[in-house]
């Protein structure tokens, strides 16, 4: 049966011998390429401006110029086609500036058939992963590459869940006055959402300021949020102005707002509802015009009820609701996302990837992942660092995760709190520092969670 893919590579063969071009020509034909043949320099680059060419396969020598000068304008007039050189004579040397230029194989001739296949289908993998990579850009990129690299994300997702939560980000980011609550399990995106609203609006040339409530402590909180005057307690050493004053005419994003201590959110919502604050240590009330953006992996309203969450403050923090689904539920988004991460670290470390085998795509869709799409990004970056060669495959994961993945029977199962927390350290081997970072909590956060869920922190420690 005809792979689908081979017959939508183009080839264009460039050598000054015409018995060679219509030789190869036939041979690419009948193995289901498309090939174009030219015979002097002048021919190539017409074909090559004409045509969407995929693979160049070039002659070292050709009348009258040196086929790594055209290696060389090529790879810079056209990156993205990839070039396997030939000659009869070759020598190391010419092989090394071959390579150094931008080529991809190198064939000595005479040679057989099959020495250009296997050239081809080595170059082919690769042509496959960059198209895939290309494919994943333009198809599931909901964002323009400005505001991605300010999101610091390039692919979001294809899903129908995540189209619609994109939707309901630009209408956010259309009116500056509105708060919004994002709300879903750790790692599913929910800060990547604040900055799009942000990116996206008319504030978006203002500061973006972000903190987790979860993640300073209770005594220095309140002047994070509101700054303070010089000497108003031990080490203000000066004024220091707070987020809220700091955010003025932009956005102040509130991670894990759960934690905010119930003391701290009447000053909150007082905050919010008056666009002023006092400095801590001062009188003099300051005006001060932000959007707020909240976010949290925990139930509000159940907060609420238990009286360990102001409703008011709910209400004012809830105009708009954004609520993201986990990735278990929206598993259609698990391939564009690991191939944009495969991207990302492959360029980051420089350790091209030109394959991912497909039963990695099986296996990552059957697995639960408690810790979403961070969990996923780490997936990605320890595959790659621990790949002996230049393709992925399911041996390149870690073996609890495999295990995992090989065990999963049922990928929508749902996953609370406490589940995750539990399984996450579990394939961690109870080591808080990575469980915190799968799970996108700091250290402390988890530290509480666990007390909060009687989950033996000095066992866990002795276990690790």
């Amino acid at each position: 049966m005809q792979n689908n893919y081979i017959s939508q590579i183009k080839v264009l063969i460039l050598d000054d011998e015409i018995d060679f071009t219509n030789e190869i020509s036939d041979y690419l034909k009948n193995t289901g390429f498309i090939p174009f043949s030219a015979n002097t320099p002048e021919e190539g680059y017409a074909i090559l401006s004409k045509y969407n060419i995929d693979l160049l396969i070039l002659d070292v020598r050709l009348p009258g110029t040196n086929g790594l000068d055209i290696l060389k304008n090529v790879k810079s007039l056209y990156p993205g086609i990839e070039v396997i050189m030939v000659s009869a004579h070759g020598d190391m040397d010419t092989v090394i500036d071959s390579i150094r230029l931008g080529a991809f194989d190198y064939l000595r001739k005479p040679m057989r058939y099959i020495d250009i296949q296997i050239a081809i289908e080595r170059t082919q993998k690769y042509l496959k992963m960059q198209r895939n990579l290309a494919h994943a850009e333009e198809k599931y990129s909901l964002i323009t590459s400005d505001i991605a690299s300010k999101i610091g994300r390039h692919c979001i997702g294809k899903s129908k869940q995540i189209i619609e939560i994109y939707e309901l980000a630009k209408t956010a980011s259309e009116y500056s006055d509105i708060n919004v609550l994002i709300t879903g399990e750790s790692g599913t995106g929910k800060e990547i959402f604040a900055k799009l609203i942000h990116y996206m609006s008319k504030q978006k040339d203002n500061y973006f300021g972000a903190i987790n409530c979860s993640a300073i402590s209770d005594a220095l909180i309140e002047s994070e949020f509101f700054g303070h005057k010089k000497g108003a307690f031990t080490g203000a050493i000066s004024d220091k102005k707070g987020l809220f004053e700091i955010c003025n005419e932009g956005t102040l994003f509130l991670d894990e707002i759960a934690d905010m201590p119930l003391n701290l959110q009447s000053k909150i919502l007082r905050a919010i509802e008056e666009k002023t604050i006092t400095r801590v240590g001062d009188t003099k009330q300051i005006q001060t015009k932000f959007r707020l953006i909240a976010a949290t992996n925990c139930d509000l309203q159940k907060m609420v009820d238990e009286k360990k969450f102001r409703l008011d403050l709910l209400h004012r923090l809830n105009t708009l609701h954004i609520h993201i689904p986990p990735l278990r539920e929206r598993i259609e988004d698990i391939g564009p996302l690991f191939i944009d991460f495969t991207k990302e670290f492959s360029e980051k470390i420089n350790k091209p990837i030109e394959s991912i085998g497909d039963d990695v795509f099986v296996a990552l869709e059957k697995y639960s992942f408690p810790g979403n799409i961070r969990e996923l990004r780490n997936l990605a970056e320890r595959a790659i660092i621990l790949s002996k060669g230049n393709s992925l495959q399911i041996c390149d994961f870690p073996l609890p995760v495999v295990n995992k993945i090989s065990n999963t029977t049922d990928s929508n199962t749902k996953i609370d709190e406490e589940d995750a927390i539990h399984k996450t350290l579990e394939e961690c081997e109870y080591n808080q520092v990575m469980a915190a970072e799968i799970l996108g909590i700091s250290r402390y956060a988890l530290i509480r969670r666990m007390r909060k869920y009687k989950i033996d922190i000095k066992r866990n420690e002795a276990e690790r």
